[in-house]
């Protein structure tokens, strides 16, 4: 009776132990997914943000005044499409 005792308790602990690792590791991963919508959020309200302006210049001067403004606008969003990216691919690695 003694040796199950032994055993039963020796499972326990290990069945504690490994469930508070998944713990630890799902409040790890809620971070990173939380950091990670932050920052889509942020670079959404930033192009947002490029979009209504460049709209407001089209309006105002006409497209081909503002073409200048608008590729600088494209090569911004794209390269918060790469930083995204890279990012994503960070989290992932750790």
């Amino acid at each position: 009776m003694g040796k199950i005792m032994n055993t039963l308790a020796l499972a326990l602990v290990a069945f504690s132990a490994s469930a508070f690792t998944l713990s630890a590791h799902a409040e790890q991963t809620a971070g990173k997914k939380v950091q990670e919508g932050m920052e889509d959020a942020g670079k959404n309200l930033k192009k947002a943000g490029r979009d209504a302006k460049q709209k407001g210049c089209e309006m105002i001067n006409g497209k081909l005044e503002c073409l200048g403004e608008k590729m600088h606008n494209k090569v911004k969003d794209a390269a918060g499409e790469v930083k995204d990216k890279s990012n994503d691919h960070e989290t992932k690695a750790h």
